[in-house]
């Protein structure tokens, strides 16, 4: 699902709402995870899972073109772990 896909559907479950609107919805959402995870923090949605950050060293890469060794500055990357409820819906076996 794209993001686009995603502001549809909504809408068409929330008869009550604009386009506009749930895509203002949305776009705010998105918005307050990358803040928050941007200032080194947390965002925990029950039952979906938890978005952090880790740190990545500064390390030497290579160039897959040429094969010349680049350096590559130590960063900040964003990490999500599932919560345990998804975990289980992707797991769960078909009852045979």
């Amino acid at each position: 699902m794209i993001r686009s896909e995603l502001i549809q559907k909504l809408a068409e479950e929330n008869q009550n709402l604009n386009l506009q609107e749930v895509e203002r919805i949305v776009d705010l959402f998105f918005k307050e995870i990358v803040d928050r995870l941007s200032t080194g923090g947390r965002v925990e949605l029950r039952g979906f899972g938890a978005f952090t950050t880790r740190a990545r060293d500064a390390r030497t890469g290579r160039n897959p073109r040429t094969g010349e060794q680049v350096p590559v500055d130590a960063k900040r990357v964003p990490y999500f772990k599932p919560g345990k409820e998804m975990r289980e819906r992707l797991n769960a076996k078909a009852a045979v």
